[in-house]
């Protein structure tokens, strides 16, 4: 049985923050949906806040500490990565963006992320796509169609005949994640099918 590695990435300040929140409900509606596939998943929540003294220790020495380089190739290395961050100034958080700008461009190519926030207010919903949509098209990676956001007043709403609630379109960015996950091949094997760009030149024949 194939396992997948799920890794959520919160941006939220406070214990406990809506923003984990809304993390923890996205993984647990992506984990069931794999589980009914059949797949073995593993989860693991990262803090950005927990790291955000690493984090501005690294732009000014250059160098990362072990736990936040230990963050980093957690989420490289995951097969599905879920964001979420709570909406500063009309954008994402700077922690947010700062732990991102560590991220080496080419490591999430092709990995699938799906993008969410939090705010006070429903008209910072544009965020998503605005500023969330174009980092990890920036960084190459797949994102899942539904991203979701959550204001103040989504937190135990239903919905209405309009508009679906806050649980429905959890669940429905949750399903739409994990297809991409279980769609991509095993990591494994794609780095198994990676030629170094040297030996690419070594096979070349110029006679």
């Amino acid at each position: 049985m194939r396992t997948l590695k799920l890794v959520a990435v919160s941006a939220g300040l406070s214990s406990p923050s809506s923003t984990r929140l809304l993390a923890d409900r996205l993984l647990q509606a992506a984990r069931y949906r794999l589980a009914e596939q059949e797949y073995a998943v593993e989860v693991e929540v990262i803090e950005l806040r927990d790291l955000a003294v690493d984090i501005a220790k690294n732009f000014v020495t250059g160098f990362p500490s072990e736990a936040l380089q230990t963050a980093i190739d957690t989420v490289t290395g995951a097969d599905g990565v879920i964001t979420v961050t709570p909406v500063f100034t009309a954008s994402y958080s700077g922690l947010f963006k700062s732990f991102f700008d560590l991220i080496d461009p080419a490591a999430l190519t092709g990995v699938p992320v799906l993008i969410a926030a939090t705010g006070g207010t429903a008209r910072h919903s544009l965020v998503l796509d605005h500023a969330l949509r174009p980092l990890f098209a920036y960084l190459r990676a797949a994102v899942a169609p539904t991203a979701v956001y959550a204001a103040s007043e989504d937190w135990g709403s239903g919905g209405d005949e309009y508009t679906e609630g806050l649980p429905a379109r959890i669940t429905r960015a949750g399903v739409e994640f994990a297809e991409l996950v279980a769609a991509r091949p095993d990591r494994a094997d794609e780095d198994d099918e990676v030629v170094p760009f040297e030996k690419q030149l070594a096979d070349l024949r110029f006679d």
